[in-house]
């Protein structure tokens, strides 16, 4: 592992010191556990004192987005119709990259999920509530994750130290709800320099739901994995653009099942490739986009338009949104946001773009039809990660006050942890 990359590992200086009485945000000191116990008290006591009435309850057919604080492990939960926030609360848990591809579709009725990465594993959070109902371990501190189509697996990329991929029982009704279905080590594949896997490093779903594609961040591979046999059937070989490494590492398939986004950590500024992958098992990169050809700075994930002719790629190192034309291949705008977004997702209706603009402290809307930000929302405290469905959790009936004083209470915990680059979830291990 290369831990003197500081965009792969920009909080090891923060995580891994030697002073025990430094109160590193990794650390849980007797000053912070006062500080939570203080704060929790002054929780029960604003409850208590916010009055009672009917008793709130989750709503299904409601277009909700979900985003997660990674200052605070608070979610903000924006009602997409009206694009305003109806509330932020304390989840005691945060993600920098929700499972999101399929989600706003499936998460449809009570008793489903949202999937997060969390801490060194992945964990289930019941949509009605915000509730952890599973958690899987993983070995590793860095995971990302994507259900299939129909609902019934959650696929898992763990990368390094453990370069293993998961395939997890993700339907609510079954018996094995949460149970891991099939394990493939990696690790014998190696990687470059001196890692000891390939890195795989993100995961998105063919819309067929037959194959997913690995981005290898040290394989210098995309790799396709048959997801009922769960073994590799292809890997590709990526190609350098300069004398550097490739660096693939996200990735988004197309709705339409005909290309796929893949984003490099490369050079100086990163690079853009899209893929043919009208034969899912056999991707073929049809061109490679760089800073000379428009696109902005680091480039880390993307989402595809609802036309599947329209690619929206993350560009937090220019502090924009970088529009491809997937047709035509080219860089067609730059959106910008006025700080850096690292992800995003479409609500339920795919017609507009959610992303958190982690320095700003909002979400910006981005409105496809239009092509614009049509939208500032004000949410929680370095919002990365986000997702949707048509399940909204009950409002809470406690006060405002009492709502920031819990909020403040999980702060002083860290227990809620998530892999991300920039400046958040410090303390955070692989």
């Amino acid at each position: 592992m290369n831990d003197a990359d500081p965009v792969l590992y920009p909080n090891t200086a923060d995580s891994t010191g030697d002073s025990p009485d430094a109160d590193r945000p990794g650390d849980i000191s007797r000053r912070r556990l006062l500080g939570a116990t203080a704060a929790a008290g002054a929780v029960a006591t604003a409850g208590c004192a916010s009055g009672g009435g009917e008793t709130p309850t989750p709503v299904e057919g409601a277009p909700t987005v979900f985003v997660f604080n990674t200052g605070d492990g608070s979610v903000s939960v924006i009602d997409a119709e009206s694009d305003e926030v109806v509330e932020t609360r304390a989840a005691g848990v945060t993600s920098s990259f929700p499972s999101n591809q399929f989600s706003p579709r499936l998460v449809d009725r009570l008793g489903e999920h949202l999937w997060v990465n969390a801490d060194r594993g992945v964990r289930a959070l019941a949509a009605d509530s915000l509730s952890e109902t599973t958690r899987v371990g993983t070995g590793s501190g860095a995971n990302w994750l994507e259900r299939t189509p129909d609902g019934a697996h959650l696929l898992v990329s763990a990368r390094e130290p453990a370069h293993t991929q998961y395939r997890i029982d993700a339907d609510p009704g079954s018996e094995s709800f949460g149970q891991v279905t099939a394990e493939l080590d990696r690790t014998p594949e190696g990687g470059r320099g001196g890692n000891d896997g390939p890195g795989p490093c993100d995961i998105t779903v063919h819309p067929d739901g037959d194959v997913a594609y690995v981005p290898d961040l040290f394989g210098e591979t995309l790799t396709v994995l048959d997801i009922e046999a769960f073994e590799v059937v292809t890997q590709v070989e990526v190609s350098r653009v300069g004398s550097g490494p490739a660096v693939p590492w996200m990735g988004t398939a197309a709705w339409d099942g005909e290309t796929l986004l893949v984003e490099h950590n490369e050079g100086a500024t990163g690079t853009e490739s899209l893929w043919d992958v009208s034969d899912p098992a056999e991707p073929r990169e049809r061109s490679r986009l760089t800073a000379a050809d428009g696109l902005g700075e680091r480039p880390l994930t993307s989402e595809v338009g609802p036309d599947s002719e329209t690619g929206y790629v993350f560009t937090p190192g220019s502090n924009d949104v970088t529009v491809v034309d997937l047709v035509a291949g080219e860089v067609r705008d730059r959106l910008p946001l006025g700080g850096s977004a690292f992800a995003g997702t479409w609500g339920p209706d795919r017609d507009r773009l959610y992303a958190p603009v982690q320095t700003e402290n909002e979400v910006a809307v981005i409105d496809h039809a239009a092509g614009e930000v049509t939208a500032r929302l004000a949410v929680g405290p370095q919002p990365y990660g986000a997702t949707a469905g048509t399940v909204r959790p009950a409002e809470r009936a406690a006060s405002e006050s009492a709502q920031a004083l819990e909020r403040l209470a999980f702060r002083h915990d860290d227990s809620g942890t998530t892999y991300c680059l920039d400046n958040c979830a410090c303390g955070h291990r692989l």
